[in-house]
């Protein structure tokens, strides 16, 4: 049987279509300072699912040189299933967001289990060219089609972060009498005493200033504040527990301006390393909007 496999004309192609899609999907993964996927249960689930996506789009390209098109409905299947790893991602999620001091939020999760699912996509992608590539150009045209294929999913895989649209600037948290403002921007009332204490001595204030009109829509969007709060929470620490109102990171908007005032409370008063955080916050697919763009348009009678 094993005989028969390697002297098989589609053989090599499917061996380094394969081991392209797996290579891509490793390459993609990782467990970062959001701790999703967990490891290493979770990291096995979305390995294996590579390992799925990656043997569809190799067998893809055997099946339709033969001219068996009822491949065709496997792949549509696929996507059938991947979408249902989306939601089975949307709701882990949600159920452990409801457990964290400061929560991703809704359209942070969104992202996240969108990002999930399209990267199947790329490694099928991946695996598709590859195999297709070496069947028409021998290996070497197998392994160059797979590494440009990687180094394209590679660069999809990041996106945009904070420091593209925003300047950010260290502030100082005022509290003047009940108003808690980070400079010029109020943020909360605060009416206990000893919380008043606690928010000048554990805060840490920065101002936002979007760099265009389109920065000012995205950083207004609720969701894409959230992440801001959760991530700077995560990797600095939280002063806070539950039952603790008034020691709650929050953002709160110039409405005059666009500007952000970023109130947080993190165990460690580093501002270089708050303000590394800050910048390498994730622009929100789900937040990110571009009126200039539809102004544009318009002028132009579009």
């Amino acid at each position: 049987m094993m005989s028969k496999i390697a002297s098989s004309p589609m053989s090599l192609p499917i061996i380094i279509g394969f081991t392209a899609g797996v290579a891509c999907r490793l390459l993609m993964l990782r467990t970062d300072y959001r701790q999703y996927p967990t490891y290493p249960h979770g990291r096995i689930i979305h390995i294996a699912l590579g390992v799925i996506a990656s043997l569809l789009g190799t067998v893809f390209v055997p099946s339709l040189l033969k001219q068996e098109y009822t491949a065709i409905t496997f792949i549509t299947l696929a996507a059938q299933q991947f979408r249902d790893v989306r939601n089975m991602e949307r709701n882990t999620l949600n159920e452990i967001d409801k457990h964290e001091l400061v929560p991703r939020g809704g359209t942070y999760i969104e992202g996240i289990a969108m990002v999930f699912e399209g990267r199947n996509y790329l490694v099928i992608l991946t695996s598709l060219v590859s195999t297709f590539a070496t069947v028409f150009f021998s290996w070497w045209g197998g392994i160059i089609a797979a590494v440009l294929i990687i180094l394209l999913a590679l660069k999809l895989k990041t996106g945009n972060n904070l420091h593209h649209i925003a300047q950010i600037v260290p502030a100082n948290v005022v509290v003047d009498g009940k108003n808690l403002l980070v400079d010029d921007i109020y943020i909360m009332n605060v009416g206990s005493a000893d919380a008043q204490q606690q928010l000048a001595t554990h805060g840490m204030g920065f101002i936002l200033v979007p760099k265009n009109d389109n920065a000012v829509v995205t950083l207004a969007h609720p969701g894409q504040r959230q992440a801001i709060l959760h991530d700077a929470s995560t990797i600095l620490g939280v002063y806070t527990d539950e039952g603790e109102p008034s020691l709650t990171p929050l953002i709160k908007r110039d409405l005059k301006t666009g500007r952000l005032g970023v109130f947080l409370l993190p165990m460690s008063s580093d501002v270089d390393m708050a303000m590394k955080v800050l910048s390498s916050v994730p622009i929100l697919e789900s937040a990110i909007r571009m009126p200039k763009k539809a102004q544009a348009k318009k002028q132009d009678g579009g």
